[in-house]
């Protein structure tokens, strides 16, 4: 094959069969070298929309009242909430407002914009949502005011946020909906580290366990609780899941959306290390370098 003429018609496309027919062609990875940065990047923006679409997520999953009972505890601070956005630049939203003083019983509609406030809305409802199995959490112990998952979290009333851990019934669950949080949770995992979400030592940990307790409450299955967490990581981490779905078309010929969540949220892909050995080698192996981002695990 002349790679130089080859190449050469892919770049008369529109970005959407540019990205088919790159991806096709970096199947070789001997071929993948000679792909022009150009190209490369049209297949990341491809990669990106397709994990993490600019039109949202609708979820399944409902606040409910979940904010206004960490608000009624302290756990959350509105003014603080308010100070710390207005700071950034970014005053909250109405929206925003609402959330933290009205019930919300629509499911959420999660977007780039509003991804990281859903972070930390759902970072107090796992760290202070009180559940039986957090006796066994590996935060239950003398360094509980340690990890960036409660010494971090400065929202509430008090400093610190490890006086809140697993402390309030915010969401009544079942022992069957428990043991199936649970179940989630240890299998699950996000690329800032390589803990699990029951391990939830930052605050990403914290909102989808958060999140895991939400939608077990509200009847969600395992296999929709699965799909709400790589949604919602995905959004967490757009750069990560971006690769991770770009992985998938190039090295093994799968869809994002044919992917199987358990194995996408697994170690294997999801944890710090998995990714890097699994997604980020294979994508650099074939010319795919993974661009740079991610996010960080405070406020």
């Amino acid at each position: 094959m002349d790679t130089a003429r080859s190449l050469s018609r892919i770049s008369l496309r529109k970005p959407a069969a540019i990205a088919s027919s790159l991806l096709a062609f970096l199947a070789s990875p001997v071929l993948a070298v000679a792909a022009p940065a150009t190209d490369i990047k049209h297949v990341h923006e491809q990669a990106l929309a397709t994990a993490v679409p600019a039109a949202g997520h609708q979820s399944r999953i409902a606040l409910a009242d979940s904010i206004i009972k960490l608000v009624q505890e302290g756990v959350i601070d509105p003014q603080k909430i308010e100070a710390l956005y207005t700071r950034r630049g970014r005053p909250v939203s109405a929206e925003t407002t609402d959330l933290m003083t009205k019930p919300s019983p629509r499911p959420i509609f999660l977007t780039r914009e509003n991804a990281a406030i859903h972070v930390n809305l759902l970072w107090a409802l796992g760290l202070a949502n009180r559940m039986a199995v957090n006796s066994e959490s590996p935060l239950n112990g003398p360094q509980l005011s340690r990890f960036a998952s409660t010494g971090g979290w400065t929202l509430g009333r008090e400093a610190n946020g490890g006086v809140y851990f697993n402390k309030f019934p915010i969401v009544a669950l079942t022992a069957t909906q428990e043991a199936l949080v649970f179940r989630i949770a240890m299998s699950t995992f996000r690329p800032c580290c390589n803990n699990s979400t029951f391990f939830q030592d930052c605050n990403h940990g914290s909102a989808l366990l958060g999140l895991l307790a939400l939608g077990a409450a509200q009847g969600l299955n395992e296999d929709e609780l699965y799909r709400e967490t790589l949604a919602f990581n995905s959004f967490w981490f757009p750069h990560h899941y971006a690769h991770t779905a770009l992985y998938f078309k190039a090295a093994r010929g799968t869809e994002w959306q044919d992917a199987d969540p358990r194995q996408v949220m697994s170690a294997e892909f999801s944890s710090g290390s998995g990714w890097q050995a699994n997604v980020s080698s294979e994508l650099q192996r074939r010319g795919l370098m993974p661009e740079q981002g991610g996010a960080n695990c405070d406020v």
